[in-house]
């Protein structure tokens, strides 16, 4: 059975930046994020396929401030989080996958596609 560990994420002023990681006890072929804010759905942030070259993909909102990578070695993933912003406030989810995705954001950043979840980490990004 995967685990996924956390860790990172806390309270920053808009403009900032934090680092997410999150390691898996084993192999992983996507891993990714999800973001969920009080009454909102859950929502991807970024993924990358760690079995398939580390091909990354991000959600809209995110493109250019957020940073998703690999460490191979450590089975760990990161996302680097730059220029936040009060609606980056969120608990934030790594999850992973073992079986093949398509190459595909809206099937990288489907949470339906990932079997394996991380307990949550708090981002929080004040004004």
């Amino acid at each position: 059975h995967l685990r996924l560990v956390e860790s990172g994420g806390g309270s920053v002023q808009a403009g900032g930046s934090l680092r997410l990681s999150c390691a898996a006890s084993g192999y992983t072929y996507s891993m990714a994020w999800f973001r969920q804010a009080p009454g909102k759905e859950r929502e991807g942030v970024a993924a990358i396929y760690t079995g398939a070259g580390g091909i990354t993909y991000y959600a809209d909102s995110v493109k250019g401030r957020f940073t998703i990578s690999q460490d191979n070695a450590k089975n760990t993933v990161y996302l680097q989080m730059n220029n936040l912003k009060p609606e980056d406030t969120a608990m934030y989810y790594c999850a992973a996958t073992v079986g093949f995705l398509g190459r595909m954001v809206v099937v990288a950043l489907s949470e339906y596609r990932y079997g394996y979840w991380g307990q949550g980490t708090q981002v929080t990004v004040s004004s």
